[in-house]
């Protein structure tokens, strides 16, 4: 997959860009605060279908204007391809190949993008949340249906919890409301375990090998799916079935607790170094090459299912690498495609194939 041509009018600070790129390693460069995030932001808005930044689109209108407008030429297997979103006060407009499309989940899935950014380094030492949010994104790239699983299923557990609070308080409730939300998450629970474990299995093997490299074979990554179900268990009926159980068994603390305890939502991913665990032990320099292992690998599961790399889009990291880990980032990229920020020129010197110079939300390209 590879970016021909990204536009923008009025976003963020880019009062009009067109900016074209190469196949091969794309640099954004300048100082801080001029557009070069901005740029990567608006792209991947079409692989995920908002920003990574979490903003709302209203504020992601330039100053003093009513709407903003990008759009993404793109190149995959099928051909060329096309994307469009446009914000003008409360409507939206979404275009895929030149016709208007409803929902942003017709968006999603047809541009796909690995992204690679400062916040991504606490998927190590923060909280279950950010690993969470880490495999919703990666496994939503590979398996279509994964964005409807998840949404019914949170839909079905805000209903749960609900009623959950009602019986906490001592309220009367049906039980056969709180029987059927319950079959309903054990329904969707089903597909999203097992796609996650099919994903970190593929996931596990890819980045083991990337930490092996940039590491010299010193350290061995291995990355574990921490859930309510039973390792080993992969017939979707049985899966259900212990989930129905886990729901049912639950139920009393889950009252007094006036929430769902178990469930897809509160999963996990364990990840250790040498088979000791990294969120409590893993050095700064470790931290960053498995966050670097876990995005390159990350892409090559997509690679594996899809059929083609990803676009890669390393936000103003590649500082925050050694000289090893960043020649390996750039030398190593076959035929992928990568777009990088950055606001030193030389990190970059001998590996770029385009060079974007960007001045307040200008864009300025040169050739290698």
């Amino acid at each position: 997959m590879i970016i021909k041509r990204f536009r923008a009018e009025n976003f963020r600070n880019i009062e009009k860009c067109d900016i074209e790129f190469s196949p091969g390693v794309n640099l954004l460069y300048g100082k801080n605060a001029q557009g070069k995030t901005n740029v990567v932001e608006g792209i991947y808005y079409f692989s995920r279908g908002r920003s990574f930044r979490g903003r709302e689109d209203k504020e992601l209108i330039r100053f003093g204007e009513e709407g903003f407008r990008i759009s993404l030429d793109f190149e995959d297997e099928c051909g060329r391809e096309s994307l469009e979103y446009a914000v003008f006060g409360k409507e939206r407009l979404r275009k895929k190949n030149g016709y208007k499309i409803n929902k942003v989940t017709e968006m999603i899935g047809s541009f796909k993008a690995v992204l690679f950014y400062p916040d991504n380094l606490g998927l190590v030492k923060d909280g279950p949340e950010e690993r969470r949010s880490f495999l919703n994104i990666a496994a939503s790239s590979c398996y279509p249906l994964y964005i409807k699983y998840y949404s019914d299923y949170k839909k079905a557990l805000e209903n749960r919890n609900c009623i959950l609070k009602m019986m906490q308080k001592g309220l009367y409730i049906d039980r056969t409301e709180l029987d059927s939300w319950s079959a309903s998450m054990a329904e969707y629970a089903s597909y999203i375990y097992l796609m996650r474990e099919d994903y970190v299995k593929k996931l596990t093997v890819y980045a083991a090998e990337v930490m092996k490299e940039i590491s010299d074979g010193s350290e061995e990554l291995s990355i574990i799916y921490e859930s309510n179900i039973a390792s080993g268990i992969t017939d979707r009926q049985n899966v259900k079935s212990e989930y129905e159980r886990i729901f049912s068994s639950s139920l009393d603390r889950e009252i007094a607790a006036g929430i769902t305890l178990f469930g897809p939502h509160r999963d996990d991913l364990d990840i250790r170094i040498n088979g000791i665990g990294a969120r409590a032990f893993a050095s700064q320099g470790q931290q960053r090459s498995i966050v670097l292992a876990l995005k390159l690998a990350e892409g090559e599961v997509i690679k594996e299912i899809c059929g083609e790399y990803p676009v890669f889009l390393f936000d103003d990291v590649l500082s925050e690498l050694d000289d090893r880990r960043r020649r390996y980032v750039l030398e190593g990229r076959g035929d992928r495609q990568i777009i990088i920020t950055g606001c030193n020129k030389a990190e970059c010197i001998g590996f770029t194939d385009k060079e974007i110079e960007v001045i307040g939300g200008k864009y300025v390209s040169s050739h290698r």
